[in-house]
């Protein structure tokens, strides 16, 4: 009994990355999320107001606290601990990581998704991600447009 428990559970983890390529640098980038998070509404108005993420044109609220920042790596950590998310997953992990690209201008954007469905009836968060790779595009767009 208790090895199906498990074979249940491991399918309602799961884990969905993209790169996204951006032309501001890693550090600028990173610095959005870390330094000044109240930025990304502004960069980002039309998918993030304040608190409110808007997906399929459903406003979805998400409270997120922040685990861990390495600015060496330019990477930051978020734990979902609120909100319309907490729905449908136990847990949910957002990591963002920017690099700069090797042999010229720019950066890529590593966005890590992990989390814990409630059961199998919830879908994986493909919608999230694609809200994610959209988000950064417009983040660089603001970025690009402040130098």
């Amino acid at each position: 009994m208790a090895e199906a428990a498990t074979t249940k559970a491991s399918t309602l983890v799961g884990k969905l990355e993209t790169d996204v390529e951006i032309k501001a640098s890693a550090g600028k980038f990173h610095h959005m999320f870390a330094g000044r998070p109240h930025h990304v509404s502004k960069a980002s108005p039309g998918k993030i107001k304040a608190c409110d993420l808007h997906e399929d044109g459903e406003a979805k609220v998400a409270k997120e606290r922040i685990e861990a920042v390495e600015p060496e790596k330019n990477l930051i950590t978020f734990r979902v601990i609120e909100g319309d998310l907490m729905k449908e997953y136990k847990s949910f992990l957002i990591t963002i990581q920017v690099t700069p690209k090797h042999g010229g201008p720019g950066s890529i954007v590593h966005w890590h998704l992990e989390y814990e469905k409630i059961s199998d009836e919830v879908a994986h968060p493909e919608t999230l991600l694609q809200f994610c790779v959209e988000v950064s595009k417009e983040i660089d767009e603001h970025l690009l447009s402040e130098e």
